[in-house]
């Protein structure tokens, strides 16, 4: 917020009113804007050229739509929706984004999905569309392909040219969160709880390794729930969960679907599960036990239309995040790599 001045001599402030007024317009006319639009003229087959890669990837390997959701959020929480999460270390004469620790975990076909829509573009509109524009179609056309909403993005996004893992810790929710820390996180990015709890709303897909949620099965004091597990979990489910991790130490590959009910819809499964005790994360649980974010999961878990409306818009507001336009950030020509 600009700081108001008292105007003791208005003859020498009034002359520079509109002056200033001018100065302001210019300006906001000068800032390049994010817009639907923005490829029209320069690329305007860019839409659909990354709908029928990103189409085909998905039917290849149908855990595509998850994890390019999770990488859009992980990309856009750190330093702003800029494409920096999607460098390679080996690529990197430094450890990027991608190498801090939670984001080890990102799956491979979302990467692979990025670049292939990436290289498509290149050939037909070379130095033009932003990696950071292409992630953020992705991940909406693959909430569609899964007959989740769709919405209008804005375009016009610029790459970074840097990529730190330092700058990653702290950015980004832990599975053990409370509701409360996350909220405090979502704000600092101006992200409201109602947004954040429908953004949470991508936990309906996709799936968690069993390290993420082995302190919920094994970690609490005998008696807090049959053989120690967190007491929230529903019984039947965390003995399942225990059958089926058993052996997530030897090999840490094994996961569970977030949403054990529906686990391939994009549907508002997630959060009707949440009451009975079937969140798979603490960070899941804690949405229904805090009083503030509860009463959206009740709202989401009722209607589908409430939750998909609040998904799309929440997530144009997610896509806006510290967004890099004009000469604030560069076009890279390989999503992998800082030009």
């Amino acid at each position: 917020m600009g700081t108001l001045l008292r105007r003791r001599h208005p003859i020498f402030f009034f002359p520079l009113a509109p002056l200033l007024l001018l100065l302001l317009a210019a300006a906001a006319q000068a800032a390049p804007r994010l817009s639907p639009n923005y490829y029209r003229r320069s690329c305007p087959r860019a839409e659909r050229i990354v709908s029928d890669v990103i189409a085909a990837k998905q039917r290849a390997n149908p855990s595509t739509a998850a994890g390019t959701l999770r990488l859009f959020f992980h990309d856009c929480f750190v330093n702003g929706c800029d494409a920096s999460v999607l460098v390679s270390p080996l690529s990197s004469d430094h450890e990027p984004e991608r190498a801090a620790e939670i984001n080890l975990s990102l799956p491979g076909d979302a990467f692979d999905a990025v670049d292939r829509a990436k290289a498509a573009l290149e050939a037909a509109c070379p130095g033009v569309v932003s990696c950071a524009d292409v992630l953020a179609l992705a991940a909406r056309d693959l909430v569609g392909l899964l007959g989740g909403p769709r919405w209008p993005v804005a375009l016009g996004r610029r790459d970074a040219s840097r990529s730190d893992a330092r700058d990653v810790e702290g950015n980004l929710p832990r599975t053990n969160m409370s509701a409360r820390a996350m909220a405090r996180l979502f704000a600092s990015k101006g992200l409201s709880p109602r947004e954040m709890v429908a953004l949470a709303g991508a936990h309906t897909v996709g799936f968690s390794h069993c390290a993420e949620f082995a302190g919920r099965l094994y970690g609490f004091p005998h008696g807090a729930g049959e053989g120690g597990y967190d007491p929230r979990l529903n019984p039947e489910f965390a003995q399942a969960l225990r059958r089926s991790c058993s052996g997530y130490r030897a090999d840490p590959t094994v996961s569970i679907f977030n949403d054990v009910v529906t686990p391939r819809d994009f549907d508002e499964a997630y959060y009707k599960n949440l009451p009975r005790g079937l969140g798979l994360l603490a960070s899941d649980a804690a949405l229904w036990e805090y009083p503030p974010t509860r009463v959206f999961v009740q709202r989401y878990a009722d209607n589908r239309t409430a939750f998909f409306e609040d998904f799309a818009a929440a997530m144009q507001r997610l896509g806006a995040v510290g967004v890099k336009t004009g000469r604030q950030g560069v076009i890279r020509k390989r999503c992998d790599a800082l030009d």
